[in-house]
């Protein structure tokens, strides 16, 4: 397994994660199941451990997706 590499893209603490990666998205092709909209690629595999194996470094277009907001739980005044 190789060691994750800090970048530019990814700093020291964040490690490469195709699931948290605003770019990453699934394929209705099974043979192709994952994708990568920034590199437009499908791959067997998640893209950041194929773009590994090619380049040797870990992916430079990993962007973390935004947090979405919480909904908060609505109290009635008038519950008892």
């Amino acid at each position: 397994m190789a060691p994750n590499i800090p970048t530019l893209a990814t700093p020291k603490n964040q490690s490469v994660n195709c699931w948290q990666c605003r770019h990453f998205a699934t394929s209705w092709d099974p043979a192709l199941p994952y994708m990568c909209r920034l590199m437009g690629f499908k791959s067997k595999m998640l893209p950041s451990i194929q773009i590994v194996q090619l380049d040797g470094r870990a992916c430079q277009g990993f962007d973390l997706k935004p947090q979405k907001a919480v909904a908060k739980p609505q109290v009635s005044a008038n519950r008892q």
